[in-house]
């Protein structure tokens, strides 16, 4: 008995955990980076343009005086990642009803029938995560410097494009 109340103590926790994992999937991970290019400004512009509306952003806002971008877009769930977390709470559910089953015996056909609950961990990742996202963009062109691109938007699309126009980091800040 000690091991299936310690057992079950550490699934509720696991339980937990797995809660605040989907909770999380959610989040919004925006990051500011400071970037830099060698190539002159207008072939960097014209390249950052390009990048953004081929990832099916759109210019919201131009401040030229600021030489900021405002660039929207909307974010699409991941089919993976609503799949992968309704298997994760299907299976924390699952080996809840299996100890609750254990100590409680009477309780047991019935309990199984809780991880038809799981799809709800898939639809609360899909609802929140599908969402309009910005990214602003600045390009400044120091004298006889390279210049420097500076991104706020989510880390995910701050590594691609770094990845893509190859960018090096000169620092990035959580936003």
């Amino acid at each position: 008995m000690p091991v299936l109340t310690s057992t079950l103590l550490l699934t509720l926790l696991m339980l937990i955990g797995l809660v605040f994992f989907i909770r999380a999937s959610t989040k919004d991970r925006i990051q500011v980076a400071r970037l830099t290019s060698d190539q002159p400004q207008i072939d960097l512009l014209e390249q950052l343009q390009n990048y953004f509306s081929d990832r099916a952003y759109r210019i919201a806002k131009v401040e030229a005086d600021r030489n900021l971008v405002t660039y929207e877009g909307f974010v699409r769930p991941s089919v993976f990642l609503a799949v992968f977390l309704t298997s994760l709470a299907a299976s924390g559910i699952l080996c809840l009803a299996l100890i609750v089953a254990t100590l409680l015996p009477t309780w047991g056909k019935a309990l199984p029938l809780l991880a038809l609950f799981s799809p709800f961990a898939g639809w609360f990742y899909w609802t929140r995560s599908s969402r309009p996202e910005q990214v602003l963009l600045q390009v400044e062109t120091p004298e006889n410097s390279p210049s420097i691109v500076t991104v706020t938007g989510h880390r995910d699309e701050l590594a691609e494009l770094q990845q893509a126009l190859r960018l090096e980091k000169l620092e990035v800040e959580a936003g």
